[in-house]
């Protein structure tokens, strides 16, 4: 591994985390940031959070719980277009809709999570979905939109 790419790693170790519990409303202890991460001021994290590369835009409320983990290249998104409002596709009011995420929550690879969506402990989202409805506890799921396939053995 080159010296450039060291650094950079070195630089994304420092500042994502810094900027995150700088950004975030609440950040609880622990927050690990394995590549480039970015909330919103509407984002409340538990403790023991990984992220290894998630995006979060909009203006609704965020809410992670403890022991949470994304792979790279994750997102949620809260804020659309208003396409119910007085122009033709959409005018330029807004809709944001809130996340919940429970404790122990994996994300694979490339998850997509839009807004109006809870996700129960200890669920698994497989890579590459998009979550546009209600996942239940210990599920896992996966697809476009995501659904569950399959229930985790919680004894």
């Amino acid at each position: 591994m080159g010296i450039i790419t060291k650094m950079r790693e070195t630089f994304a170790h420092i500042y994502y985390p810094e900027r995150i519990k700088r950004v975030a409303a609440i950040c609880g202890e622990e927050l690990y940031v394995g590549g480039k991460s970015y909330v919103t001021r509407n984002t409340y994290l538990g403790k023991h959070v990984c992220f290894n590369g998630m995006s979060m835009s909009g203006n609704g409320k965020i809410e992670i719980g403890n022991y949470f983990h994304s792979g790279p290249g994750c997102q949620i998104i809260t804020s659309f277009h208003n396409y119910e409002g007085d122009a033709v596709p959409y005018d330029n009011t807004f809709v944001d809709k809130d996340v919940q995420i429970g404790d122990c929550v994996w994300l694979g690879n490339n998850v997509i999570i839009l807004g109006g969506v809870v996700i129960g402990e200890g669920a698994v989202i497989q890579a590459g979905s998009i979550v546009c409805k209600d996942i239940p506890a210990y599920a896992i799921a996966g697809g476009h939109p995501a659904v569950p396939f399959k229930m985790r053995n919680v004894d």
